[in-house]
């Protein structure tokens, strides 16, 4: 699923002070602290859902033969 980051939505987040404060220590942002938050936030949780997966999927990959470019 994409998702389109173009669309904003302006809203009004009740946020302690000191979070936002801390997460704009550790993130190195003075503004869009909250996107870039929500952003990790998103990846974290998809590498968590592909963790999920190691160990089940069986994929046999020939290296050599993906490796070797076609004659011209």
């Amino acid at each position: 699923m994409h998702m389109n980051y173009n669309i904003h939505v302006r809203t009004t987040l009740d946020i302690p002070v000191s979070l936002i404060e801390e997460a704009r220590g550790l993130l190195g942002y003075k503004s869009r602290t909250v996107i870039t938050a929500l952003r990790e936030m998103i990846r974290l949780h998809k590498m968590k859902e592909l963790e999920m997966f190691h160990g089940q999927v069986d994929i046999e990959i020939d290296i050599d033969a993906s490796r070797r470019r076609p004659k011209k």
